[in-house]
């Protein structure tokens, strides 16, 4: 086993063997068919649970390993060959996981928490509209508080887990203050009257993974399922977006390296005009300026790790993170696909599917053009 990348120690090398295990064996073979529908198959999730791959944050006491967010990092990485699938991952176990250690009640942890480390309860994060994404504040979404319960009423699009979701922490307005003051978070049983969720998404890339719409209609949500206090959903969610904009970051780079190895390998064993298509200069010079920016990213990439452990990862260093990385991994991935010629443009090739997946990384998470507004804001 090769040595231990700062910051990950020895036992973070020996789980991600057994992520990597995971994704060959359960991920893999069936990535194909899950496209063809858009959406996974849930029983992953409690495949993973069963190896301990899920949560990885969430205490003894619920159930959980109580270990560091860096094992998510590590799925992440080892998950970007494969559609990006950590995302789907790590949408359940490090964001609306995160928003239950954060800010629920211990009743709301013990209900829920034991469920989501085992992968028999699918998590989801419900904030875009039809009518926006970026624009928080603006959410239309409504929960009026009604008898000890919360009437639920609205659309949301774009969510991650949203066809396979069990529970889903909503972003919704509770009071008539205007902007961030009347945004609160409420969890959703998907199973409650006047949920519905629509059908899979028909995406241009990241096909296999679960992208839909949910639609609330006058469903009651117990009021002790709010989180945290009324009109604190903005500040909860800002507090927890720089991890959640560095996971992309994280998944971003390791594509950009995966994508690397896969063109240098295909460049090697190809011949034009009789050598190898590497031993063309304008290969061999590309192939070095890609290689210096995935190191640059991968050194960025870490410090932010580094940061994230010690509790000194600013919103600003995140920002900086996904709006950086997932642009390099977009260049890669197109310098990649030129290389490979012709072949680089058939969609069972595993480069090409890595063109059209990596174009979303600079929508989601909030769009690049908002990650450079954020980034000016400290100038």
């Amino acid at each position: 086993m090769p040595p231990p990348r700062d910051p990950f120690r020895p036992e973070h090398e020996q789980f991600r063997a057994t992520v990597r295990r995971f994704l060959a064996e359960h991920v893999g073979p069936n990535l194909e068919r899950w496209a063809e529908r858009g959406c996974f198959d849930r029983e992953v999730f409690q495949r993973a649970g069963e190896l301990g791959l899920l949560c990885p944050t969430v205490p003894e006491a619920f159930g959980g390993p109580g270990a560091d967010c860096l094992y998510s990092a590590v799925v992440l990485e080892e998950a970007a060959p494969y559609s990006n699938f950590g995302l789907s991952l790590t949408m359940h176990s490090e964001i609306v996981t995160n928003y239950f250690l954060h800010f629920a009640s211990e009743a709301l942890k013990a209900k829920w928490l034991p469920r989501m480390v085992s992968g028999d309860a699918i998590g989801a994060l419900a904030m875009t509209e039809p009518g926006g994404g970026s624009d928080v504040k603006a959410i239309r979404t409504s929960a009026a508080l009604r008898d000890g319960h919360y009437v639920l009423n609205g659309a949301k699009t774009f969510i991650s887990n949203a066809s396979t979701c069990d529970l889903v922490v909503v972003v919704a307005r509770t009071g008539p203050e205007a902007g961030a003051k009347g945004i609160s978070l409420l969890v959703v049983d998907a199973t409650l009257p006047g949920v519905r969720k629509g059908q899979p998404l028909k995406k241009m890339g990241l096909k296999s993974q679960d992208t839909g719409e949910l639609f609330f209609e006058d469903v009651r949500v117990p009021a002790d399922h709010l989180l945290g206090e009324p009109g604190r959903g903005f500040a909860y969610l800002m507090q927890e977006l720089p991890w959640e904009r560095l996971q992309i970051a994280v998944s971003a780079i390791a594509a950009a390296e995966d994508a690397y190895r896969t063109t240098l390998a295909y460049v090697r064993d190809r011949r034009a005009f009789g050598q190898a298509v590497a031993d063309f200069q304008h290969t061999r010079f590309l192939l070095a300026e890609l290689k210096t920016e995935i190191r640059i990213g991968r050194c960025f990439v870490d410090q932010c790790l580094r940061e994230l452990m010690d509790g000194r990862l600013d919103a600003q260093a995140a920002s900086m993170a996904k709006y950086w990385c997932s642009e390099l991994q977009g260049r890669v991935v197109d310098a990649c696909v030129q290389l490979h010629g012709g072949y680089g443009f058939m969609a069972e090739v595993p480069i090409a599917r890595a063109y059209v997946d990596a174009r979303a990384q600079r929508i989601y998470g909030g769009t690049n053009e908002i990650m450079k507004e954020l980034i000016a804001r400290d100038l």
